[in-house]
């Protein structure tokens, strides 16, 4: 069994991290304009993260980025609740309970960090990792929070910590 290590995100990362993010997006055929795909803060992660109250979790084996889940406090959020961000698995880590790892360690954080809620937004082409957000008590809500300017996406999630 593969050893994983679970970190957090270095400038080193931001290009092996954009093209995991890009090619889950294409491998699903979900909407690229108005999403993270899009979004020029994609390519310079590291630095993106580097906000107080922002971190990201990667997940790594040999070298390799096998997935990251961040949390971040984006603009127009309501007070105490920040944002699940740049949750992505590659092909292979998925079902190995990588994902659930990195959740947990994100929500963790999120708790540390005194945050009270987290959202999060997706789209139905990542139907499973919706459904695992439902199990770890994510409920679906009508409308977008904040200002993360992805405009392009359509499922809506709030968890209370």
């Amino acid at each position: 069994m593969e050893k994983i290590s679970i970190r957090s995100i270095q400038e080193k990362d931001n290009k092996a991290l954009a093209d995991l993010i890009r090619s889950v997006f294409e491998e699903f055929g979900s909407e690229k304009q108005g999403t993270v795909y899009s979004d020029p803060t994609t390519d310079n992660l590291f630095e993106y993260f580097r906000k107080e109250k922002a971190l990201c979790w990667i997940a790594e084996s040999d070298g390799i980025i096998l997935g990251s889940c961040g949390i971040y406090p984006t603009d127009g959020l309501p007070f105490g609740c920040a944002e699940l961000v740049k949750f992505y698995l590659s092909p292979d880590s998925r079902g190995k309970g990588i994902g659930q790892q990195l959740l947990h360690k994100a929500i963790g954080s999120a708790r540390e960090l005194n945050y009270t809620q987290l959202y999060l937004e997706s789209f139905p082409e990542f139907g499973k990792a919706v459904s695992m957000h439902e199990r770890l008590g994510f409920n679906h809500i009508d409308h977008s929070l904040g200002n993360s300017g992805h405009y392009a996406c359509t499922i809506f999630m709030l968890k209370d910590l």
